[in-house]
C-alpha cells in the first residue's frame, strides 16, 4: 500500500515515465515491485494495465538474497474509477491509490480530494484552495 512506501525506499530515484496521459486520472495504484534492473519498463503481471514506473540511479544496489531492485509501478484495474467512473470506486479510492499530480520521483504522492472523488467545497473552489486529504 501506498501508505506503507518510505521515502527511504524511494531515495533512489531519478525519474518517473508515464504510459499515457496523467493529467484525466483522478488516481493511480502505486506499489513497490521487486524487478530484476533498475532502469526500462518492468514486466506487467497484474490485471488490468500499467501506467507508469519509475526509474532507479546507479547508486540503488540490488538486495543481497535475490538481486533484485525495488522499484515503484503505477497501475490501474478495470474496476477502477477511469473505467467505470460509476462503480465502486466512484467515491472514496484504493488504499494504495494517490493523485498522480502529486507524485514525482523520491516522493510517494498522497490522497487528494479529487483522487477522493469528491468535488471541493464551494469555498474552497471560491478561494483557489485545493488541500491534501
Amino acid at each position: 500500500m501506498s501508505s506503507l512506501i518510505t521515502e527511504d525506499e524511494i531515495s533512489h530515484e531519478t525519474e518517473l515515465v508515464w504510459l499515457e496521459d496523467i493529467e484525466s486520472l483522478d488516481y493511480v495504484r502505486q506499489s513497490l515491485d521487486r524487478l530484476p534492473t533498475r532502469k526500462g519498463k518492468p514486466a506487467y503481471h497484474r490485471d488490468g494495465r500499467m501506467v507508469g514506473y519509475a526509474l532507479l540511479g546507479p547508486e540503488a544496489k540490488p538486495s543481497r538474497s535475490s538481486g533484485t531492485f525495488r522499484r515503484r509501478v503505477f497501475w490501474l484495474l478495470p474496476h477502477d474509477r477511469d473505467s467505470e467512473p460509476a462503480g465502486l470506486y466512484a467515491k472514496g479510492a484504493p488504499a494504495e491509490a494517490v493523485d498522480p499530480r502529486t507524485l514525482t520521483a523520491r516522493v510517494k504522492g498522497y490522497k487528494t480530494e479529487r483522487s477522493e472523488g469528491g468535488p471541493p467545497s464551494t469555498a474552497m473552489k471560491e478561494l483557489g484552495i485545493t488541500l491534501p486529504l
